[in-house]
């Protein structure tokens, strides 16, 4: 085990004393899914899709580092968004396993997720006014009605399948 060296200064005299590194801190399953608010299920659950990371103590049971807890905050913030685990995963592909997300690298997620939730507000925001004109139709016709079959560009070209590999 490597030592690191420091020095004390005691009454202006400079003491070279040893220190053993500390050992990271290990936290058990049961201990990261109640400190983050989670069930021990979803920590498997993460860790099967490759979201967070464990190691495995002399009896086999799972050891978490302290930093998997901001990962599974991350996680849950994401989430409340409304963002899917391949959309949290490819986001944490981009960052390092060795330690917890920084907050530059929290800056960085969010700037990208950002653009995403703007853009689904604008979706909700149209639908809502859309909304707002068909309330006393009640028709939801499938050939006219913009809620039920917007956009439909094959449909003008009459009925059937149009796309055909």
């Amino acid at each position: 085990m490597d030592r690191t060296s420091t020095f004390i200064e005691v009454k202006d005299q400079k003491f070279m004393a040893e220190q053993k590194p500390k050992k990271p801190v290990l936290l058990s399953v049961g201990e990261v899914a109640r400190r983050a608010g989670v069930a021990v299920s979803a920590l498997h659950y993460y860790e099967r899709e490759g979201l967070i990371h464990s190691l495995r103590s002399g009896g086999n049971q799972r050891r978490f580092p302290r930093g998997v807890l901001r990962r599974v905050a991350v996680i849950k913030v994401a989430q409340s968004l409304g963002l899917s685990l391949a959309d949290i995963s490819a986001a944490f592909a981009t960052l390092p396993d060795d330690r917890p997300p920084s907050v530059s690298d929290w800056r960085r997620l969010s700037e990208t997720w950002r653009a995403d939730l703007d853009r689904r507000i604008s979706q909700l925001q149209g639908l809502r006014e859309r909304l707002d004109g068909c309330i006393g139709c009640g028709c939801l016709s499938l050939e006219d009605c913009p809620l039920r079959n917007g956009d439909d560009q094959l449909g003008k070209s009459g009925p059937g399948a149009r796309l055909l590999a």
